[in-house]
């Protein structure tokens, strides 16, 4: 609970006396259910916030406050800690790559997406949220995403992974570790017809 109350507090408008002090009902309400609701506030976004300090910055810290890490363009090291963004105006700070393992991101937060022009490389790695919806969300970075890793997402089927078509900039592309993935074999070839430009590692998928 405390981890869950400084999450909280880095952003102005979620219920912080709720959590640092529960009610009887949040003790009894199913761990899975509060998570889920948490992680759904988390991912919501704010075309306010948007509006404020441009779509860059609102997706780090949707990232950041769902557990995922970035780097920014034309920076070295990866931003993991939402308290230490960098300042500046909206147009210095470009996200690049993306890496979402463990994270809570859900395809409501796959928005953000729709105003990213950097965004270069995103991996998905054990993401427990991550669904068919939000593979078909992955079109917004159509433009610029060279780099994807899909790898440990039980939610994503077969059909989820045939989205995937339209992302003709793809140069790489790492699946595994797919267990919803029903045919697998005819799924990975149907892809590499599909990305002929893509060098596609399905091993172990």
């Amino acid at each position: 609970m405390a981890a869950l109350t400084a999450a909280c507090a880095r952003n102005k408008g979620f219920p912080i006396l709720l959590l640092s002090k529960p009610s009887t009902r949040l003790h009894t309400a199913p761990p899975r259910l509060l998570w889920g609701w948490l992680n759904t506030v988390f991912n919501k976004v704010d075309e306010k916030r948007i509006e404020q300090v441009g779509p860059d910055r609102a997706a780090a810290e949707w990232l950041l406050r769902c557990g995922a890490h970035l780097r920014f363009k034309d920076r070295p090291s990866w931003q993991r800690d939402y308290n230490t963004l960098p300042t500046g105006p909206p147009q210095k700070f470009k996200i690049e790559e993306i890496d979402a393992t463990d994270s809570g991101v859900m395809h409501i937060g796959f928005e953000h997406f729709r105003h990213l022009k950097h965004v270069k490389s995103l991996t998905l790695n054990r993401c427990m949220y991550i669904t068919d919806e939000c593979i078909g969300k992955l079109h917004l970075l159509a433009g610029t995403l060279q780099h994807l890793e899909v790898t440990s997402c039980g939610n994503v089927t077969d059909k989820g992974l045939l989205q995937l078509k339209d992302l003709s900039l793809l140069e790489t592309l790492r699946l595994f570790d797919l267990p919803a993935v029903k045919d697998k074999t005819g799924t990975v070839h149907l892809l590499e017809k599909y990305l002929p430009n893509c060098q596609i590692d399905a091993e172990g998928i």
